[in-house]
């Protein structure tokens, strides 16, 4: 099994991976689509006009995250990678006016998002939460082409052909085939049980073999790439660190990592802070992030929009604020936390409306537990127990948004699953790990309780704290 860190962290747009940029993306797909002859239906003409239905989690939470916003950009041909998000307002109300969609490489295309564009609250698709059908048709009104895509998690989306063999050519329903062919890896390990078998015989370190995992796919590019995720990341901090105001979506959210971290700058040196303090810094690096995030801001996926202020706030603290940081401590801290992204993902999930929370903030604490902990001269059994710990304890979280927006709990959830990484990497160091509880084991255990609880709780933002909202 081979999935590439710059798979698990893409940069992209808030506020949602799965809601925001997977319709993105599912829209880039269909434009291509349509840009060659072989899908076209015999007896219809090329196509003149688009229409969209979102299903299942897309339809009952899409508005809060700018899903109908996203399916318009992508329809015109913008992608989140390249998308100012400046920009996408005007945009969207241009085309909203126009009711027409230019893409590259297409003539202009008939798209009215207020009806052309139906958020359908019925079942959801089988096959998985996150579904949404893109249709084409020709002057007559001739169905041209149809697909269904499901954007499962972190920006990843798969058509209704693609979902359907995975899971026919999967060893059993937990192995899903994803990412690039592990035959190109020289340490293709698909289980945290395989990666520390692989260390043991090889010796090396966890780092070592997801590097040379990713050599063999990126060669000489590798490292300034992931400066680029880096970068991304830490931008994106400094971004929330200085903005003030209401998040969008009507909650009345007020931005709040800029007070925060004003008054931590102002207790330096003045011997007024408590012990305790590091946990302020965590959380207000996480709550930077995840406030641009909801602002509709560049945002990197860690693994998906939702936790994208774990990882980022974990690398910032170890950067100033751990004794003997370095740069390579950074790449290192990168690269196992894809590793350990990856075992989650193609084990599991890390979709909220697959698995709830626990797949997106408790893989994100997991991977940057794992990856504090190599960063910190961890042996490859205490990164594995450091990512254990760290997912264990927050196993049966639910997604439950309010208003379905990327604000209420997921801001302050970002800040203590930055915590828990920090506590779950210091408890392994503390020990040899050895430990009860293998990682595989505590991953399916997220798989099968994701399973098992109610759709109220996997980001349809209809149970929880979605429906207890004060009322003011």
């Amino acid at each position: 099994m081979f999935l590439s860190v710059f798979e698990i962290f893409k940069i992209g747009i808030g506020p949602s991976s799965s809601h925001t940029m997977g319709p993105m993306v599912a829209a880039a797909r269909f434009l291509d689509d349509l840009r060659g002859d072989q899908f076209g239906r015999p007896g219809a003409g090329r196509p003149v006009a688009l229409s969209v239905t979102l299903h299942g989690s897309l339809a009952f939470t899409g508005k809060g995250h700018a899903t109908d916003r996203a399916v318009i950009l992508g329809l015109n041909g913008l992608s989140p990678d390249t998308l100012d998000p400046d920009q996408a307002e005007q945009i969207e109300a241009e085309i909203r006016s126009s009711r027409t969609v230019s893409p590259d490489g297409l003539a202009p295309l008939q798209f009215d998002p207020e009806t052309d564009l139906v958020f359908d609250y019925g079942p959801p698709l089988e096959g998985h939460p996150n579904g949404l059908v893109f249709r084409a048709r020709d002057k007559a009104g001739i169905l041209y082409h149809e697909e269904t895509y499901f954007s499962v998690g972190g920006g990843f989306v798969v058509t209704e052909t693609e979902l359907r063999t995975q899971q026919n050519t999967a060893t059993d329903l937990t192995r899903k085939t994803t990412g690039q062919d592990a035959g190109t890896c020289p340490y293709p390990f698909a289980t945290a049980k395989e990666m520390l078998a692989m260390g043991a015989a090889s010796g090396k370190t966890i780092a070592e073999m997801k590097r040379a995992n990713e050599a063999a796919i990126h060669g000489d590019t590798l490292d300034d790439r992931l400066d680029t995720i880096w970068q991304a990341m830490d931008d994106c901090i400094s971004r929330g660190l200085e903005q003030e105001g209401i998040l969008p979506g009507g909650l009345n959210v007020k931005r709040r990592a800029k007070a925060i971290h004003d008054k931590l700058c102002d207790e330096r040196g003045s011997n007024m802070a408590q012990p305790h303090v590091v946990n302020d810094w965590l959380s207000v690096y996480a709550m930077a992030v995840n406030e641009e995030n909801a602002a509709g801001s560049r945002v990197v996926t860690s693994p998906t929009n939702g936790a994208a202020g774990v990882l980022p706030a974990i690398v910032r603290y170890y950067r100033s604020h751990c004794i003997g940081s370095t740069d390579k401590g950074v790449a290192d801290i990168l690269l196992v936390a894809a590793a350990i992204g990856g075992l989650i993902k193609y084990n599991a999930s890390i979709s909220g409306a697959e698995v709830g929370c626990q797949g997106e903030v408790g893989s994100a604490s997991a991977m940057a537990a794992a990856g504090l902990c190599a960063a910190l001269g961890g042996t490859n059994e205490q990164v594995e127990n450091a990512a254990e710990i760290a997912l264990e304890h927050h196993l049966g979280m639910t997604c439950d948004p309010a208003a379905g927006l990327v604000q209420v709990p997921c801001i302050e959830r970002n800040a203590l699953g930055a915590i828990k990484a920090v506590s779950a990497a210091s408890l392994a160091l503390r020990d040899d790990g050895k430990h009860f509880m293998p990682l595989d084991n505590c991953i399916q255990v997220m798989l099968e309780t994701g399973r098992d609880m109610s759709a109220k709780y996997k980001e349809t933002s209809t149970g929880g704290i979605a429906v207890n909202i004060p009322e003011c």
